[in-house]
Formats: C-alpha cells, structure tokens, sequence
C-alpha cells in the first residue's frame, strides 16, 4: 500500500489535463488490456467524476473505446501506430534504393521528411566523389530552399501549405532562393506537373537537387528521395537521366512501402 500511496502522490503532482491523458493510455498492456473507470481515478488518484471526465474526452477523441469490463484502447490508437511503423520503417525500406541510385548516378542521395516548417534529413548516401553539403543525417533543413523541401510542400494540404508560407517570414540563403508565397505556389504547380522538382544554387550556390515524392500506403506523399550534386558534374544532357532514375527510386520505395502495409 505504501508504494501506492507514493505512486499516488507523484500522480497529484501532475496538474496538466496533457499528463493525465498520457499516464491513462499508458496503462495500458498485453497483460491488462481492459481498465474500468474506477480503476483509472484509483491509480491517477483522483475523484471518480475527474476520472471519468479524462475518459470521456479521450472517447471523444477516438484514443480509447468502452468495452466489456471498462475501456480499452481505439481507433485513434491503431493509427498513429501505423504511422509511427511507416516512420521507423522508411530508412530500412529506403536505404537498399539510396544505394543503388547513388551508384546510378555517382551522386549523394537523402531522404528527407517534413516537420512543420522544417525539412528533416532521414538519412544519406554518399557516392565515391562526396559533395560538401551544409546538412547530412538529423539535420533540420529549411522548407523554403531546395528540391526536397519543395517536393514536400508541392504535395501537401493547401491549408498546412498557406501556415508555412504565411508564418514567419522565410529565411533567403542564395540569391536564387524563393521567398514570395505566390512565386513558391507557382513553383509547386509546376513540380506536381513534372513529378519531381530540380533546384540550383537555392540553399548551397553550387549544389543542384532532383527530387521526387515517397508515397505511402494512402497513397499520401510522407517523404522525398533527392540527388545533391555540383550542378558543375551534371551537364544538361545528363540531367534527364538523373530526373529519370530519381523518379525511379522514388517509385521503388513507394511500392515497398505499399507492399508492407498490404
């Protein structure tokens, strides 16, 4: 009882409605899969009518469901772990087509994914002749600049597309990077037509990207698989090839991704 006691004590000390909803869904287990509403006031040690408001407002919200004997988890629930499987899974997916297209291309591929108004580089793959980038795995990226940050917004909701270009105001690194909301539309209209975005000079003045669009099983676009070269090792004739193997490799991990969720 005296363990209890404590464990009870440590639970008043946490005010915020935030915590209450996380120390309620982590009570969750395989070996107790179902809790009643009393047994959740018990152990946050609180009221039963507090108890219960916790409960309700996480029914509204789809993370937990009445079931025989109390509650158990939801719909909400399964979802986000399907997403978090996607998000974990995606560099183990990617990594084997990173590969093959760095060796295509001679060329360093990333895999990116976005963050609100931020770029996030998964992970990397470096040819034999590397490119001094200003970025490499972890690093976060601006949303603004360069051809896997736009691949990401060209596809994104209109309304999560006008928060990041209407927020603050975004940030000029080269001379040729976009930071007119309109001119970036304009840009991604024409990304969504061509099916991959090439940038030059936009975040490094002597860096081309080619980047195409990584969709998941929804067929909702969740990441972008880009080549960053000097633009000086890439001739114009060539550029078509890389445009064509990007949108390959994109395509490859699209399908994998496709296939695991099946």
């Amino acid at each position: 009882m005296a363990g209890h006691d404590r464990g009870a004590s440590a639970y008043r000390e946490r005010n915020s409605t935030a915590d209450r909803a996380l120390d309620i869904l982590l009570l969750f287990s395989a070996e107790k899969p179902v809790w009643s509403g009393g047994e959740i006031s018990d152990r946050l040690g609180v009221a039963r009518s507090t108890g219960y408001r916790y409960l309700q407002s996480l029914v509204g919200g789809g993370f937990i469901e009445e079931a025989t004997g109390g509650f158990r988890l939801g719909p909400r629930i399964f979802e986000l772990a399907r997403l978090a499987r996607v998000g974990l899974g995606l560099s183990e997916v990617a990594l084997p087509v990173m590969r093959s297209l760095a060796a295509r291309v001679n060329e360093t591929v990333l895999l990116t994914r976005r963050s609100g108004r931020s770029v996030v580089c998964l992970d990397l793959v470096e040819a034999k002749h590397a490119v001094r980038l200003s970025y490499e795995r972890g690093h976060v990226l601006p949303i603004n600049a360069g051809a896997a940050a736009e691949v990401l917004l060209a596809w994104a909701d209109p309304d999560e597309v006008a928060g990041v270009l209407e927020g603050a105001p975004l940030e000029r690194f080269t001379a040729k990077t976009l930071t007119d909301a309109d001119a970036l539309r304009t840009r991604f209209l024409h990304i969504r037509k061509r099916g991959v975005a090439i940038s030059q000079g936009e975040l490094d003045e002597h860096i081309l990207g080619v980047a195409a669009p990584i969709r998941d099983a929804s067929g909702a676009v969740c990441a972008a698989i880009s080549v960053a070269a000097l633009a000086a090792r890439i001739p114009r004739a060539e550029l078509k090839n890389v445009e064509v193997a990007v949108r390959s490799a994109a395509h490859a991990i699209t399908a994998e991704l496709e296939r695991r969720d099946a």
